[in-house]
């Protein structure tokens, strides 16, 4: 579950502070991968848009470049997050790629549009969080991002990985498979780097945000190396104000 709060003021030169706290239970992390040229997403987008307003998820839309070629570009494709889907498909034991895809907690995948069967994926794993898992919280100073990480040590170090996403996104599609829709995205990634590795107790990271894309807030995950299950996650939704 994700606790959010913020602190303003309307003196000059007061710093913002925005933090989010992960409890015990981490949020599950939600992952789609889509495209705005694949006439079968627009109903797992409409999914995610409703999965983004629960506090016990982390979601995130990653938009792949392989359906640019088919009649429409998607503005808010990357070639880094066809990679990301790839990796999943190897260590999930695919043997391709395909849109919507969900991947749940790094560790299971499904349709994107199939709702019972993503939503027993996500009880699953609430039901799976270890009493061990790493806490994460994230604060906002300025324009920084403070990650905060700690717990016991993992069997092998973790990941660090720091995304930013952009708010609510409107498309008007004009050609290929949703041409003459008005496509709407939610939590869109615009950025995603490997800010470092955990290997168990305090440590501290700090992310610039200045020349970074994402309007709408960032998460933060501690993933087993080579797009394995995902330990611990926080997100952080920015002021409307930004």
């Amino acid at each position: 579950m994700i606790k959010r709060t913020y602190f303003g003021a309307a003196l000059a030169g007061l710093v913002l502070l925005v933090s989010a706290t992960a409890f015990a239970k981490s949020p599950v992390v939600v992952e789609l991968f889509t495209s705005q040229g694949c006439s079968s997403c627009p109903p797992a987008e409409a999914y995610l848009g409703d999965l983004a307003k629960r506090p016990d998820l982390v979601t995130l839309e990653f938009h792949v470049d392989y359906w640019d070629y088919i009649g429409w570009k998607d503005p808010f494709s990357n070639r880094e997050y066809t990679k990301r889907q790839q990796a999943y498909s190897e260590s999930l034991g695919g043997r391709y790629v395909y849109t919507p895809q969900m991947v749940i907690n790094g560790a299971a995948h499904e349709v994107g549009s199939k709702r019972g069967a993503v939503e027993d994926l996500i009880r699953t794993s609430q039901a799976q969080s270890a009493p061990d898992a790493p806490t994460l919280r994230l604060t906002r100073n300025g324009d920084s991002i403070v990650v905060n990480l700690d717990g016991p040590a993992p069997v092998a170090p973790l990941d660090v990985v720091f995304l930013a996403y952009d708010g609510r996104r409107e498309t008007k599609v004009t050609r290929g498979e949703n041409s003459g829709q008005t496509l709407v995205n939610a939590h869109v990634v615009r950025g995603m780097e490997r800010i470092g590795q955990w290997s168990g107790g305090p440590a501290e990271f700090t992310v610039a945000l200045k020349g970074r894309k994402g309007d709408g807030g960032c998460a933060v995950i501690a993933q087993k190396a080579g797009h394995g299950p995902i330990a611990a996650a926080a997100a952080l939704n920015f002021p409307m104000a930004n």
